[in-house]
């Protein structure tokens, strides 16, 4: 654990967030098949918790795009992985782990079909005024305050991931 790692969330408030974001989908989403596309590597951990909770048939691809490669700093971003998509219609969850500046997220969602009915959710949602609008993501489960956060997907130096919690480190370490 990082030197003067604390606990942001515990595992029961993310629990309670992937419930309420479940909750949320379930009553909006048409009665057909969905495609779960979670934004690597740490969207893979809340589109898990939220496959397992979602009340539809479903299609699970990803994207792999990323502007950290292992660092506390995003840079320019780096498209790893694109799915196969379909010729048809799709609704289409995509899911990361924090919505910080927007900048991957965006990018991703430009790059898919206008044809596509398209819900971005992220698990986090930090709590600053940078990058894209907080209003722009469609669902966030919690909101962290700005400092750096790990757990539940995100992570800290390629760590930390499989946390069930949110922890943050204080942001002079």
């Amino acid at each position: 654990m990082p030197e003067g790692a604390y606990k942001v969330f515990d595992a029961e408030a993310v629990s309670a967030a992937f419930d309420a974001i479940a909750a949320r989908l379930n009553d909006n989403l048409p009665d057909h098949e969905v495609m779960l596309l979670p934004v690597m590597t740490g969207g893979m951990f809340p589109a898990c918790e939220l496959a397992r909770r979602i009340r539809r048939p479903m299609k699970i691809d990803y994207v792999h795009a990323t502007r950290y490669r292992g660092k506390t700093r995003g840079a320019e971003i780096e498209w790893l992985h694109w799915p196969e998509l379909p010729d048809k219609d799709e609704t289409v969850l995509l899911i990361d782990d924090i919505f910080d500046e927007g900048h991957t997220l965006a990018a991703i969602r430009a790059r898919l079909p206008e044809r596509f009915r398209v819900t971005t959710i992220a698990l986090a949602l930090k709590e600053h005024d940078r990058g894209l609008q907080r209003n722009w993501v469609d669902i966030h489960g919690l909101s962290v305050p700005d400092v750096y956060v790990f757990g539940c997907g995100m992570d800290y130096h390629n760590n930390f991931r499989e946390l069930p919690d949110i922890w943050a480190v204080p942001s002079d370490a």
